[in-house]
């Protein structure tokens, strides 16, 4: 079983970076991807990027390319999420989500979810 915990998240200023941490406090065997997602209101549930378990493969959205790395820490139980130059649309719970097979967009083939942390950027 995989139980993810998302943290960092909170109120930051347009400008500022952000940096959200997913845990599996499960520590579950296997070997899992670990993708981020958000989603602002009233919309629907956006990629934001993934990082495979071994590393060997990381991508983002357009929305936040440049912006934005994910990384993993610890046994890979952990996958950070570091967001730079902030705007007030980066505004959106941030969801973390584990897959053993999949890295990828498609947030339907995600078997594991945390809760998600609410990011809100002020102007």
């Amino acid at each position: 079983q995989v139980h993810l915990v998302e943290s960092g998240g909170g109120l930051v200023q347009a400008g500022d970076s952000l940096r959200l941490s997913c845990t599996d406090s499960w520590r579950a065997p296997g070997t899992y991807a670990m993708a981020w997602f958000r989603q602002a209101p009233g919309k629907e549930r956006e990629f934001v990027g993934v990082i495979s378990w071994n590393k060997d493969e990381a991508y983002y959205a357009d929305s936040v390319k440049g912006r934005c790395t994910i990384s993993r820490e610890g046994a890979n139980n952990t996958a950070n999420l570091e967001l730079n130059s902030l705007k007030p649309e980066d505004t959106a719970v941030y969801y973390c989500a584990a897959d053993m097979a999949y890295v990828g967009p498609k947030e339907e083939l995600y078997d594991h979810w945390g809760q998600g942390s609410q990011v809100i950027v002020s102007p």
